[in-house]
């Protein structure tokens, strides 16, 4: 089947859920907690990596979730359209009705990170299902976690999942100490905090560096990669042609691109040139 023959994914079912607190953890950092009746809906996958794509309604569309998407491209302008953006979820605790989402924020950049920024009690949650597709593999020799904000997420969940004698390395981009976050580990585990400082996140080669600066650990490795397009570009040929790393042993791929607002990066991700 070519690229252009693959079928469109059926819509999953919108899961509608609300603010139930939202926790700053860092100055750009904030967790939305979420819950409510529509946590009946909500399945635990698995996956370290969990994610959603989330739907963001502008104030003025005055529309209210579940959103038919079919009916409010007829009936509404472009820019009062629901906006989709993919995150992690941090953490399912379904016995409290609970999930956590992390947001990156940048004043009132984006979509996403200025809603959390102010997101109140009782605002709506909008998820457009459930995916994911990595968890640690405790029959794993050492485990190499590399990614930036947008993957600290998934790299804490994947952590906390280790069995207690795992061992491994995490690479972490991040601005500065400020933004680093009391991370849970097995002990044989090392988190390497690595700032960029003043220099804008997606312009730099901090995480391609530290990668290659590696002393690379015996045994089978199991790599968790993800983050700006550019630096996984550059880590995907030297982790499998120059480091030798299992193509079933790593998960890698681009959580945002430099540059690129998200709607434009997925439709760049879904032509011929992004499949390859």
């Amino acid at each position: 089947m070519t690229v252009q023959e693959r079928p469109q994914r059926p819509q999953r079912p919108q899961i509608v859920l609300e603010v139930i607190e939202r926790i700053r953890l860092t100055p750009h950092l904030v967790r939305i907690v979420a819950g409510g009746p529509g946590m009946s809906a909500v399945e635990d996958n698995g996956f370290a990596d969990a994610y959603t794509k989330m739907l963001f309604a502008p104030a003025e569309a005055g529309i209210t979730p579940p959103y038919d998407m079919d009916r409010l491209r007829e009936e509404l302008p472009i820019e009062l359209l629901p906006t989709r953006r993919t995150y992690s979820i941090r953490r399912f605790d379904l016995d409290a009705g609970r999930i956590w989402i992390d947001f990156v924020t940048h004043g009132d950049e984006g979509i996403a990170g200025p809603w959390a920024a102010n997101a109140k009690p009782g605002d709506p949650v909008v998820l457009g299902g459930i995916g994911g597709g990595y968890a640690p593999d405790a029959a794993a020799d050492w485990h190499l976690l590399v990614g930036d904000e947008s993957a600290i997420p998934a790299i804490s969940s994947a952590l906390e999942a280790m069995p207690a004698d795992a061992a491994g390395i995490a690479l972490l981009e991040v601005q500065d100490e400020s933004e680093q976050l009391e991370l849970t580990a097995p002990a044989g585990v090392e988190l390497r905090w690595l700032h960029r400082g003043e220099k804008t996140a997606g312009t730099t080669d901090l995480l391609v560096d530290a990668v290659r600066a590696l002393e690379w650990q015996p045994g089978r490795v199991q790599v968790f990669a993800h983050g700006e397009r550019g630096a996984m570009k550059q880590l995907r040929p030297h982790l499998t042609d120059e480091r030798g790393v299992d193509r079933t042993q790593l998960s890698l791929s681009a959580y945002w691109a430099y540059g690129r607002r998200e709607d434009a990066f997925q439709a760049e991700k879904r032509e011929a040139v992004g499949q390859i």
